[in-house]
């Protein structure tokens, strides 16, 4: 990958670190341990950032480095742009929207459910409030 490959896919805005760091995920994994060795050498908070970095990322434990968020990223938009085919668009367009009413009331739904289910616990509780107070009033 070269760097305009990598860089066209940033932000035009995207800080050093940013495309440091999509630098280094179009070198490899070899290039994270060689920045963080050389990051131990000669400042070790920079190496020991770096470590972090890479667990928590999940960098250092992944297969590769060069298919993180970047690639994620551009199949995502590849997604959204249109195709040039006028036919395809247009039943793409129709799918997403159907996608997306589907989606409304299915949530729509879940929040229909969860109200019951509030309410039958709330009536739940209120009858085992009322038999409560009922047995207390009996008791004295």
């Amino acid at each position: 990958m070269t760097t305009a490959a990598y860089s066209s896919e940033l932000p035009a805005n995207a800080g050093w670190l940013t495309r440091s760091e999509a630098w280094l995920d179009s070198k490899g994994k070899g290039a994270w341990i060689a920045a963080m060795v050389l990051g131990f050498i000669f400042f070790w908070p920079v190496g020991l950032a770096l470590l972090a970095y890479m667990i928590w990322s999940k960098k250092m434990f992944s297969k590769s480095c060069r298919h993180s968020k970047h690639a994620s990223r551009r199949q995502a938009w590849s997604a959204m742009k249109p195709s040039g085919n006028t036919a395809f668009d247009a039943y793409k367009a129709e799918t997403l929207r159907r996608l997306e009413e589907e989606q409304d009331a299915f949530e729509a739904f879940l929040e229909r459910l969860r109200d019951a289910k509030d309410k039958s616990e709330f009536d739940q509780f209120m009858d085992e409030r009322e038999k409560r107070a009922t047995r207390e009033t009996e008791e004295a």
